[in-house]
């Protein structure tokens, strides 16, 4: 699987160099062995937040991309789009991506990050409850939206960040994303036509083995040209 997010990322415009940082040296042996690059991070990170800002603290770089381990499906232009405002506007410090959730189910479901945007696309709050509130029959997800675990960070932002204490929504629903947010610190939450989904559960896998399966790509394309951006790659046993 990291394979497959490997080159996905480095098929982004946007990415200059593609890194997995890990602590675990299974993974970095896998990563070696298809021709990648891995950096090996200390074990005692509480975050993937921390993780790459010890990586990012080594390298030269205005932006940097995190890019979750466990999203095999990722599109590479997805990548470009959220990128896309932090190039646009220096004021903006962080950015995600969100997409137009349809299925109740997913509304319902803990392993599904839903999020609500204020008017200028900033992320109001993200939760593992269905947000917005309106109900759970048929129909009631359209207007909700999926988090996709993808981030852009400035550099010095990343490094700032991570040295942040844990806060309490970010513990309760054990998303680092809100330590940004209740520290006051605005994401823009970029919407994107492109579908990605995590592997967080045996039938994640399962549903991501038959998607794979059905692309006439193998869902790995080749790297791209590089654009002078880093990207990080950050996986976990």
């Amino acid at each position: 699987m990291i394979e497959h997010v490997y080159r996905r990322a480095a098929a982004s415009a946007a990415a200059a160099e593609v890194i997995v940082a890990t602590d675990d040296e299974r993974i970095a042996r896998a990563v070696e062995a298809f021709g990648g690059a891995v950096r090996m991070t200390s074990a005692s990170h509480r975050s993937g937040t921390e993780r790459l800002a010890e990586v990012a603290r080594s390298l030269s770089c205005d932006l940097v991309v995190n890019v979750q381990g466990d999203e095999p499906l990722l599109e590479p232009g997805a990548i470009d789009e959220a990128a896309a405002p932090l190039i646009a506007d220096a004021s903006i410090q962080m950015g995600t991506l969100r997409t137009r959730l349809d299925d109740p189910a997913d509304l319902l479901s803990p392993h599904v990050v839903k999020v609500v945007v204020d008017r200028r696309d900033f992320a109001l709050y993200f939760s593992r409850a269905p947000i917005p509130y309106g109900g759970h029959g048929a129909g009631e997800a359209a207007g909700a939206f999926r988090h996709i675990g993808l981030y852009v960070y400035r550099r010095d932002f990343l490094i700032e960040l991570a040295g942040l204490p844990p806060t309490p929504l970010e513990q309760r629903e054990m998303l680092e994303q809100l330590r940004a947010l209740e520290h006051g610190y605005p994401i823009k939450a970029v919407e994107t036509a492109f579908e990605s989904h995590g592997v967080d559960t045996p039938a994640d896998l399962d549903r991501v083995r038959r998607q794979l399966a059905a692309r006439t790509d193998g869902g790995s394309p080749a790297p791209a040209a590089a654009s002078g951006r880093p990207l990080l790659s950050e996986y976990r046993s």
